[in-house]
């Protein structure tokens, strides 16, 4: 895989790389010498008269938390629970970051970001032109300081004076944050979120932490980070280390932490609301947290929040319904419940919330198979070189008719993708062409390869009358593979009607998942073995992943059959427009122009077909306001501002 392009949390990566389903889809508590929860709370006034009953906000999850402790990998539930005791410290809204504990967010323009040439000897720890985490040495190719091409790259001779170029990043943290146990909270509790990650005994990915030179506290609410020589990191601005409360699990080892209640069950933090309890298999109640550093604003603006676990989607809605529920998140999985949501809402029973979601369907082409790796003979191919011709494939996506997919299977509430960077990314290209269904374009361009209708019936597929490196007579009937879930099932039977109306036959066959993304050289997807076959592919990356469909991606032999261009695309130009963009940082010029030369390449050879965005749906009650799905944040990323009945008014 292309190790240029930044991977910090890769083993999660992954698993989100190839989404299997289409549509479905005891703690050890150590008794602390400190508080664990935020009980504490400044000096009032005694209350007279009868105290009103607390405001509760109910909101319900598609299973458990798995952990709230940062480091164990915490899932969906449990990342929407942390949004509330841990905001920010930075927000993802739009595709773009926003500062929630930080004054702003680092970046070239500011001077919180900089790049400054560094001198480096032999046995300096490095990274080197390849991307790789090194140490120096005669023979290793490195960028000297300014160098952001290949054309610069030199070889160290082992003895010669360098330089390379470093990162160092500030940031700079609110001066009114405070725990909720009234603990101020102060750099030196991020420099020890830093070392916990550096922890050998700390579960996660060592990414980020194996390029870090330094990190420290650079002032009271100020941390500075330095990266190792020869990395320039893309997501430069997000090397905050999320602050750890040290004065309440630093007596501890690492190695315990995730097994402890005081980290994985009841962590206090800076956010909005404080642990109250935790009941097992049932639900977490939170408390509103009486130091959170927005209270002089009126937030937050309940009481109380109750987290339940409600994992069968038609169960939340009865209980949205009867008012047990506010909101639904959406770990609960409410694509299959589209139809009804819609109803409701018009209803005026709920407002639903329907936005494409970081997973796009994809229609794989079979353009190289793995049988192509030695060679190509139409004579003794198991499978003629059917999609060798871009306009075939450009052919292919004028006759699917994505947008039916998306009206009928999707209800509308998603949108076709014209490329692998989503529409309102600060680096989209919208003057891509984005192949809209027509069947007589189609069937133009498939004549102009050669591909003829000889009988005149649109019902029988077209046959091959000199189309190159196909032989003549070839009919165009290919094998479409998918799992079969629901959703895929319709998805197929709507595309390959709508591919035969352009004289394309379609044979579809589903495959469990265990069969579908088998481990290469057998497995159908990895092992490079189909003509058209349905998957997914998701990060959590906010740069787009270009590198999906780069030459290094493939698998193959040599890359024990990892990688993600399943296709076996390549394309020399687009390889270099994408390392291009994966050397350049965000702010530069060069970022944009990169990423909008590689789109164009893809849009124009289609190394995939991109079918739709997955959708991500959430629902709430009618009189809740202030809820705000967006595609790339935590669903409770905003929950201080969430309110109910007359406060929506204001």
């Amino acid at each position: 895989m292309d190790i240029l392009l930044k991977k910090k949390y890769l083993l999660a990566l992954l698993v989100l790389f190839f989404v299997l389903t289409a549509c479905a889809i005891p703690f050890l508590a150590a008794a602390p010498s400190t508080p664990t929860s935020a009980t504490a709370s400044p000096s009032a006034p005694a209350e007279t008269g009868t105290p009103s009953a607390p405001s509760t906000l109910t909101v319900c999850l598609g299973e458990e938390p798995n952990t709230l402790y940062p480091f164990s990998g915490p899932n969906d539930a449990a990342l929407s629970v942390l949004a509330a005791i841990d905001e920010g410290p930075f927000d993802t809204i739009g595709y773009t970051y926003q500062p929630v504990i930080l004054q702003q967010m680092p970046s070239l323009e500011n001077g919180d970001a900089q790049i400054a040439p560094v001198s480096v000897t032999a046995g300096s720890k490095i990274v080197d032109a390849d991307g790789n985490l090194t140490s120096l040495a005669a023979g290793v190719r490195v960028r000297p300081s300014g160098c952001r091409s290949d054309g610069c790259v030199v070889t160290y001779d082992g003895v010669s004076p360098l330089q390379m170029d470093q990162m160092v990043v500030t940031f700079r943290m609110r001066s009114d944050l405070t725990w909720s146990d009234g603990t101020p909270l102060t750099s030196e509790d991020s420099v020890y979120a830093y070392q916990l990650a550096a922890d050998n005994n700390t579960p996660g990915s060592k990414f980020l932490v194996d390029r870090t030179q330094t990190y420290e506290a650079a002032g009271p609410s100020v941390t500075q980070w330095w990266g190792i020589p020869g990395y320039l990191d893309q997501t430069f601005m997000t090397n905050f280390f999320a602050p750890a409360p040290k004065h309440v699990w630093g007596q501890y080892k690492a190695a315990d932490l995730p097994n402890m209640d005081i980290a994985a069950r009841t962590p206090i933090g800076w956010g909005p609301y404080a642990i109250q309890e935790w009941i097992k298999g049932d639900h977490i109640t939170l408390e509103k947290n009486q130091y959170y550093f927005r209270t002089s604003e009126g937030y937050p603006k309940f009481d109380q929040v109750v987290f339940r676990f409600i994992t069968d989607p038609n169960t939340a809605i009865s209980e949205l319904t009867a008012g047990r529920c506010d909101i639904l998140d959406p770990s609960i999985h409410l694509d299959t419940q589209v139809a009804l949501l819609q109803q409701m809402q018009q209803g005026g029973e709920i407002h639903a919330y329907f936005v494409p979601s970081d997973s796009i369907e994809w229609l794989g082409l079979g353009i190289t198979p793995a049988t192509f790796d030695n060679g190509y003979s139409s004579a003794n191919a198991e499978r003629q070189d059917i999609f060798g011709d871009p306009r075939t494939r450009q052919a292919i996506a004028l006759c699917l008719d994505r947008q039916k997919v998306v009206d009928t299977v999707l209800f509308g509430q998603t949108r076709v993708p014209t490329s692998f960077v989503p529409a309102g990314h600060p680096v989209y290209e919208p003057g891509l062409p984005d192949y809209k269904f027509d069947p007589t374009a189609g069937e133009q361009l498939l004549a102009q390869i050669g591909w003829r209708d000889l009988d005149g019936n649109p019902a029988t597929p077209r046959v091959a009358a000199g189309v190159k490196n196909v032989k003549d007579g070839t009919p165009l009937k290919l094998n479409y593979y998918s799992t079969p879930a629901a959703q895929r099932r319709q998805v197929a039977d709507i595309l390959s009607q709508s591919l035969s109306q352009c004289g394309i036959g379609v044979n579809v066959q589903y495959f469990s998942q265990n069969d579908l993304y088998a481990p290469g050289p057998l497995g159908l997807l990895f092992g490079r073995r189909f003509d058209l076959i349905e998957y997914a592919m998701s990060t959590d990356n906010i740069n787009p992943p270009c590198d999906w469909f780069t030459s290094l991606e493939i698998p193959n032999e040599a890359n024990h059959w990892v990688g993600t261009n399943v296709s076996g695309y390549k394309n020399p130009d687009f390889d270099a427009a994408c390392h291009a963009a994966q050397l350049a940082l965000p702010g530069e010029q060069s970022f944009t122009d990169a990423y909008h030369q590689a789109q164009a390449i893809f849009a124009s050879t289609l190394p995939s077909i991109p079918l739709y965005y997955r959708i991500k749906v959430a629902a709430a009650r009618a009189d809740i306001c202030h809820f705000d799905l967006d595609p790339s944040a935590n669903p409770m990323w905003n929950i201080e501002a969430f309110d109910k009945g007359s406060g929506c008014q204001q």
